[in-house]
């Protein structure tokens, strides 16, 4: 499985942006998947996940009631939709498959190249 990140840039504060990730290999009802970000200077953080069925997800509370993770299993795709974004959201965004542990924590076998993110204030 290969995945890619893609759909970030620039965006002024309270605006919206929605990141894609495409896997080359067949990942439907087989692997959770997530997005993390990772801040100049800081660690890579968990920012959500989403079960194998899409019936589950999980956030991180930075994040939760602005964002929204989904996928189509049916194109192997996960999206990542972010409303109302804020300069602290500023990141490169990465997605994950096939945790290797607790799903928050960035220990995934499958990772995407990242895509940046800025917001503006």
């Amino acid at each position: 499985v290969q995945l890619q990140a893609s759909g970030g840039g620039s965006v002024q504060a309270g605006g919206s942006l929605r990141l894609s990730c495409a896997a080359s290999g067949r990942i439907s009802n087989r692997y959770y998947m997530g997005w993390f970000r990772q801040a100049p200077g800081k660690e890579r953080e968990f920012v959500s996940a989403i079960s194998s069925s899409g019936g589950s997800t999980r956030y991180a509370d930075s994040v939760k009631g602005r964002f929204t993770i989904s996928r189509d299993n049916t194109k192997n795709m996960a999206y990542l939709q972010m409303n109302s974004v804020k300069h602290e959201d500023t990141a490169v965004y990465y997605c994950a498959a096939n945790p290797r542990t607790d799903y928050s924590r960035p220990i995934y076998e499958y990772w995407g190249q990242g895509t940046l993110v800025t917001v503006s204030s």
